[in-house]
This record gives C-alpha cells, sequence and structure tokens, in this order.
C-alpha cells in the first residue's frame, strides 16, 4: 500500500528547464563575438563548469550565473569585457524571475492524488528561488510537507520517510529526472513514476536505471500517475 507520494518540482509541476537552456543559448551568442563558438565546444565546456561548481554553488540559477562568467573568462582568455559580464549576469537574473507555469493537468493530477495519499514537494535548488516557485505555484497548500533540499539523493530521501513515519517501500515518487527522482528511491525500497519532460539537462541523463525495472513506471503526463499509483497498490498486494 503507498502512504505517501512525493512530487519534484521543476519540469514535474511546473515549467524550468527551457528557460536555462535559453539563458545557454544566450550565453553562446554572447561568447561568439569573442571566439568560435562551434570550435570551442562552448556548451561542453559550461556543462563541464557547472559540474564543478555543483559541490561549492549548489543547483540553480544563481549557480548557473557563476558558472558562465566563470566560463565566459576562461573561453575568452580574460578578454570578456565588463558589459558582457554584466549581460551574463542579467541571464541568472531573468532565470530567477521567470513566470511559473504549471504543466498542462498537473494540478488536477496533484489534487486528485492528495484526496487519496499525503504528499510532499521533494525538490532542489536555490532555497529562496525554489520557495518563490512553490509560493506563486499555487498547490502549496495540497502538500503535507514542502521539503527544499541541496540534493536528491538516498540519504535525503531516507530523511523526509523517515520524518513521515513512512517505509520506503510504502513510498512513490514523481519526477521528470531517473538521476535525481527515482534512482535514489527505488535505491531505497521505494516505487518511481518517471514523467519525463520534453528537454532534459545533461547533468540530469547520467543515471542507474535499468529499463523496464519492477517498481519504475513510465507516464506520458499527469493524467497517468494516478494509474501507476493503482498497479503499484496492486503489485504491492501480490
Amino acid at each position: 500500500m503507498i502512504e505517501l507520494v512525493g512530487f519534484d518540482g521543476d519540469d514535474t509541476l511546473w515549467h524550468s528547464e527551457g528557460y536555462y537552456q535559453h539563458a545557454g543559448a544566450e550565453f553562446e551568442r554572447i561568447v561568439g563575438a569573442y571566439i568560435d563558438v562551434a570550435d570551442a565546444s562552448v556548451r561542453g565546456r559550461l556543462h563541464a563548469v557547472e559540474r564543478r561548481n555543483l559541490a561549492l554553488f549548489g543547483y540553480g540559477a544563481k549557480g548557473m550565473a557563476l558558472s558562465m562568467v566563470e566560463a565566459a573568462i576562461e573561453l575568452t582568455d580574460d578578454a570578456i569585457s565588463a558589459r558582457d559580464i554584466h549581460r551574463i549576469v542579467e541571464l541568472g537574473r531573468a532565470i530567477l524571475d521567470h513566470p511559473v507555469e504549471l504543466l498542462d493537468g498537473i494540478r488536477a493530477a496533484v489534487e486528485d492524488v492528495a484526496s487519496r495519499h499525503r504528499i510532499v514537494l521533494i525538490t532542489k535548488g536555490d532555497l529562496f528561488h525554489q520557495e518563490r516557485k512553490v509560493e506563486q505555484s499555487g498547490l502549496a497548500g495540497l502538500f503535507h510537507r514542502i521539503e527544499i533540499v541541496s540534493e536528491k539523493n538516498e540519504r535525503s530521501y531516507a530523511r523526509v520517510l523517515a520524518e513521515c513515519a513512512v517505509a520506503a517501500p510504502a513510498f512513490a515518487m514523481v519526477g521528470n529526472s531517473l538521476r535525481s527522482d527515482i534512482e535514489p528511491v527505488i535505491g531505497l525500497g521505494g516505487w518511481g513514476i518517471h514523467m519525463p519532460y520534453h528537454v532534459t539537462w545533461e547533468h540530469e541523463l547520467q543515471h542507474g536505471v535499468e529499463s523496464g525495472h519492477p517498481r519504475v513506471a513510465t507516464v506520458d503526463g499527469p493524467a497517468g500517475i494516478a494509474l501507476a499509483l493503482a498497479q503499484f497498490a496492486e503489485a504491492g498486494r501480490r
């Protein structure tokens, strides 16, 4: 029996990655005034800097903006102007200020699940930014609790489950990232509902979830979440 259902935030409840992708494209245009963008593999170099900085800056727009500044300085051999550094900082500001747009059908799906289960929101990223998005989403009142964590790993999920007094086999997590939303949960013995988003950050593509895992269901959209939970409940009774 599923007692607790977790929902991811970014690209599960509301749109997010598209704003980061747009910032990355603008970043390429800015540094393109100094170097051959294609030859320098700018996007790959930026991702490398972001990965290098995750342990210090964490996830989110502020970390990305700092990494873009650092990458721009490295890529241009210190030639980038203060004006263009300012333009890069503004890209980060624009991400922090983007409107919160819910995925089609997600409000009804969350309300439906909340009528049958306790639900929690478990999201990672910058605290202020995530708090703002949660507030503006209009969904906060549906959740039993809201957790904004620095990293989504087995330890983070285990802590939430312990504080909610729920065993892992009675927990299911809904999210777009196999790496962050699904792999740690099934590692603990829980269930995962993978709802892919049309674009995924490169870092989140690296995971160890085997295709066809018996405790993972993939759904095409919010309407499939309730059915997946019902299937998990049935499988748990066998």
